[in-house]
């Protein structure tokens, strides 16, 4: 049974991808990319939220993963809302947003904070997330993310890591299968590690390799469509004390090499386009 809130205004195999795969244009996706580039003018973004579109790529991102206004989208762990605040305007009117939180009873003291902030977020805005459905993602719980087989796409932002860490990344692939239509797309991008790094240091750093991603996917059953280096950033070695979160925005280490992690800017990321056959 799906667990969820409702807000209302009343209440990789890396050796064996194709060589084929392509690196998609905007132009030839046949997106409403205008109405992407609308939602990204909401007035609830704050100014250091679009300060890190340069970073992020929001309209070419979601382009690249086809999401267009009249999409069912689900997207895992949120977080504080930054693709939210993009997706809940985008996807009122026509389309379903199911935001997949960190778990209501998860131990994590820093889940409950970051998902409470998120609630409180949504109530304060509901005409702009009236009709986004807060869900949970935790496949070891066993409750479900939303409608099994029934939504286009499946979104996951710099989440990957933590997966592997808490030991259900496999699970995960496995439960976005599962939320997908046929012929659905689940669109992934995470920090990218240099290939060969080890399971170890990938947990550690942040940081994973893009045939890692790959192997999961198409363990749970997807076909890598496409890639992108839409978020990519060759300024990013990969390799830093703190792992990724050296770099902005974590900034962990502080005042040390700090003006140099603010030149490199956010991390090297994959963005990949798997398809549900």
């Amino acid at each position: 049974m799906l667990s969820k809130i409702t807000f209302s205004p009343h209440w990789i195999k890396g050796a064996s991808v194709a060589a084929g795969l392509v690196l998609c244009a905007m132009s030839s996706l046949g997106v409403a990319e205008g109405g992407i580039e609308q939602a990204m003018q909401s007035p609830l973004r704050s100014d250091a939220n679009k300060a890190r579109d340069v970073y992020r790529h929001p309209a070419q991102t979601l382009s690249f993963f086809e999401v267009s206004p009249s999409s069912q989208v689900v997207e895992i762990w949120p977080g504080s809302g930054w693709y939210t605040e993009i997706l809940a305007p985008l996807l009122a009117d026509k389309g379903k947003l199911y935001a997949a939180h960190f778990a209501k009873q998860s131990p994590v003291s820093y889940f409950q904070k970051s998902r409470t902030a998120f609630l409180a977020m949504a109530e304060a805005h509901p005409d702009v997330y009236g009709k986004m459905e807060i869900t949970e993602f935790h496949p070891p719980s066993k409750v479900v993310s939303g409608p099994n087989a029934q939504v286009d796409h499946v979104l996951t932002f710099r989440n990957v890591h933590n997966w592997m860490k808490a030991g259900f990344a496999d699970e995960a692939f496995t439960e976005f299968y599962q939320l997908l239509k046929p012929n659905g797309i689940l669109g992934v991008v995470e920090h990218r590690a240099k290939p060969g790094t080890s399971m170890q240091d990938m947990i550690a750093s942040g940081y994973v390799t893009e045939d890692e991603v790959i192997r999961m996917a198409e363990k749970a059953g997807f076909v890598l469509e496409a890639r992108s280096d839409i978020n990519a950033n060759p300024k990013d070695t990969s390799v830093h004390p703190a792992g990724v979160w050296s770099l902005p925005p974590s900034l962990r280490l502080g005042d040390e090499n700090r003006a140099e992690y603010l030149a490199i800017g956010e991390s090297d990321r994959m963005t990949l386009k798997f398809r549900k056959p």
